[in-house]
């Protein structure tokens, strides 16, 4: 087996760097810190823009869409080199990852008109309202409903956790439409639609990165309906399958682990026992970042993903718990200030194991799906 780049590949990773080096400013460590944060969402709008002008943000798309008719390696390439640096895309990443190509594959004409141009052009921010605070990663048991109104439907409900609702334009919302598993649907609804309300959750994991939204009487035409009626199970299980295999924490995890032991080594603190836990953590990134190279080649061939997404997902979790809890024994000054880019890292790494499902779910999901072990008789 190959495990090495091609020549297009890694002129297309250099590529990448070059831009990253001439258009991130001096500061940007310090953006890094709080995705969600006024501050941040500014700069992405900006960045990706400038991005989508070089060809660099969605090069993985169909060229109809603005891309660049690119491989699944391509767009895995692209993400790994923007997460190494702290992900200056911001919550565009999920239009780029996962948003996007949902709406190719589900959306009707008028829905992909609307929504994916200025996906492809970097000047629109999503948000995901699925958890709510008595469904989190069990998204069958959610209670936000969409009753239908004519030609509309009226929604009411309430989502918990919602990543960078504070400032974006729409939201992929699972709600109810009937009861049971096969009663969910998804909607695009505009967050500027009367009815809506976004509360900010205040963190420790960055500024502005979390909310609750409300739901009151929230009217939206029968056109924001994605799919069918009932087929929300089918659409979001296509779309976190891309988002948890689309999202290379790893590589966040593995500059700032390396980053963290420079920086003993200069101050000399390096001992024995530090190297030994750096050395787990490490491979454990290393374990990561091969495990979705898997199914990224799955992809490439056209191999349908199955409950492996959900194993290389927490092998992601497993190495960034290990490289952030590194970071806390060794050097607690960063967690302080001292280096804002271990910081970002520490603060992204606390939720890996609850973004994009519950790693208590991945593991569920692994044992039943993948492992085909039996179930406990209750």
């Amino acid at each position: 087996m190959d495990f090495q780049w091609d020549a297009a590949q890694q002129e297309f990773r250099t590529t990448v760097r070059t831009f990253l080096e001439q258009h991130l400013p001096a500061d940007w460590e310090s953006l890094a810190h709080g995705p969600g944060s006024e501050t941040q969402s500014t700069f992405s709008k900006r960045f990706c823009a400038q991005l989508a002008q070089a060809g660099l943000l969605v090069p993985h798309w169909p060229s109809r869409w603005g891309g660049r008719d690119a491989d699944a390696w391509t767009a895995f390439i692209l993400a790994e080199e923007m997460w190494a640096v702290g992900e200056p895309r911001g919550g565009q990443y999920m239009n780029v990852n996962w948003i996007g190509p949902t709406l190719m594959r589900f959306g009707t004409d008028e829905q992909q008109a609307t929504y994916i141009p200025p996906m492809a052009g970097g000047q629109t921010i999503w948000c995901q309202g699925f958890s709510e605070p008595e469904a989190g990663s069990d998204l069958a048991s959610l209670r936000t409903r969409a009753e239908r109104d004519g030609a509309a439907y009226r929604i009411n409900g309430q989502k918990i956790w919602t990543s960078y609702a504070g400032h974006a334009d729409t939201c992929f919302l699972l709600a109810r439409t009937a009861p049971g598993k096969t009663g969910m649907s998804i909607f695009l609804v505009p967050m500027d639609t009367p009815g809506i309300t976004v509360r900010q959750i205040p963190s420790i994991i960055g500024e502005g990165d979390i909310h609750e939204v409300f739901f009151d009487d929230v009217r939206v035409p029968a056109g924001a309906l994605l799919g069918a009626e009932g087929q929300a199970w089918e659409i979001a299980r296509n779309a976190l399958s891309l988002e948890r295999v689309g999202i290379p924490r790893f590589a966040l995890a593995a500059c700032s682990l390396r980053r963290a032991v420079s920086a003993l080594q200069r101050a000399g603190r390096l001992g024995q026992g530090a190297m030994e836990q750096s050395a787990r953590a490490l491979a454990a990134c290393e374990a990561a970042r091969l495990y979705s190279y898997h199914i990224v080649d799955q992809r490439q061939h056209g191999a349908p993903t199955g409950p492996e997404a959900s194993a290389a997902r927490y092998a992601t979790v497993m190495a960034e718990r290990l490289a952030g809890d590194f970071v806390v024994e060794h050097c607690p000054d960063a967690l302080a200030g001292s280096d804002p880019l271990l910081l970002a890292h520490h603060q992204r790494a606390i939720v890996a194991g609850i973004a994009s499902g519950a790693a208590e779910i991945q593991l569920n999901l692994i044992a039943s799906e993948l492992l085909r072990l039996p179930r406990e008789p209750r």
